[in-house]
């Protein structure tokens, strides 16, 4: 295995300006909680995947032409699951009809915490593969695996109201139906209680735990250099926000890209197998997840969907709070 790139500094400093920009993001442009029009969320979009570049350069600067390469492959891989996976947070956000007003908070905070999870999956990735080189066998074919699923059209399913985590959440936690312009606690005569949205918040962790299971491994199959592995995630994630909003309404016109992603993550596994006897050279994997996300993109622009909607929306746009799903809570009353 290669040595990192990663010195302690680089470490921290990265961490340090993510910090930074989300503060700035939280602070400063969305300190009052409004529902993200198209225009900003294009905005956003291409201010995060501009940093991305940047940071690329800087990378392919300093440390080579290998290692940009390596960041660019899997900051594409991890971008492309990430969009993927905007079919649950839409699923999340209309179960529990959050009013867009709030999502991005809730997607805010979702993001935060997902950063600690994956520094530590990465982490923990690492050190397996250090000490065990034959993990990454089990790596490509859980890979496979997964590929094949969303091949046969299975995927990986979230069901938002049977998830286990958010059922013991209501059973321990006294919880309100209201969401109270965005807050995640609300103190009522005197005792504090959950709003509606810290359970939305608690399913957007344990769905982002479910990715993480795809996309580390993923990423193993492009490097082994766990600061490109974790700034690639970073950067990814942190352009997700954007991209829901700017997608939201048009993700199903991507019908294909699943397919897209399935037959990337097949690569990747299939790549990792035979890396005991073979060695695909990154540019090569480069080209055939470009090649394989354009043509599912293409598929989709050349054959678009023509029947109805299978989202259901984005939530509490419209107001119907019939379809909206009350948050779990033996004291969840309308108060």
């Amino acid at each position: 295995m290669h040595a990192s790139i990663g010195t302690p500094v680089l470490w921290i400093g990265f961490t340090l300006f993510v910090l930074v920009l989300l503060a700035v993001d939280l602070l400063v442009f969305h300190r009052r909680e409004h529902e993200v029009r198209p225009r900003e969320a294009l905005a956003w979009t291409i201010g995060w995947v501009a940093l991305a570049l940047l940071f690329n350069a800087g990378i392919y600067r300093f440390f080579g032409a290998q290692r940009g390469l390596e960041f660019f492959t899997g900051y594409l891989i991890e971008l492309s699951l990430s969009v993927d996976n905007l079919f649950v947070f839409i699923l999340i956000f209309s179960t529990f009809g959050v009013p867009p007003a709030c999502q991005h908070r809730v997607l805010y905070w979702g993001i935060l915490t997902a950063q600690a999870m994956r520094a530590a999956f990465i982490l923990l990735g690492t050190a397996l593969i250090s000490a065990f080189h034959w993990v990454i066998y089990i790596f490509g074919a859980f890979l496979l695996f997964t590929g094949g699923k969303i091949l046969l059209g299975h995927g990986t399913e979230i069901h938002p109201e049977k998830n286990p985590v958010l059922r013991l959440f209501g059973k321990v936690i006294p919880t309100v139906h209201e969401f109270h312009n965005g807050k995640f606690t609300v103190k009522i005569d005197g005792k504090r209680y959950a709003t509606a949205l810290l359970p939305v918040l608690v399913v957007i962790e344990v769905s982002d735990l479910v990715f993480a299971t795809d996309s580390i491994p993923a990423i193993f199959g492009v490097t082994l250099d766990p600061f490109i592995v974790y700034t690639s995630n970073i950067f990814a994630i942190l352009g997700l926000r954007a991209l829901f909003f700017l997608l939201a309404h048009a993700v199903e016109n991507f019908r294909f890209l699943k397919y897209g992603v399935g037959m990337v993550l097949f690569f990747i596994g299939g790549k990792l197998l035979a890396s005991g006897w073979y060695d695909v050279s990154i540019k090569a994997s480069l080209t055939v997840v470009v090649a394989l996300l354009g043509a599912s993109v293409l598929a989709s622009l050349l054959f678009p969907h023509r029947g109805g909607s299978t989202t259901g929306g984005m939530g509490a746009r419209d107001g119907a709070a019939g379809d909206k799903m009350d948050p779990p809570g033996e004291n969840g009353k309308n108060r």
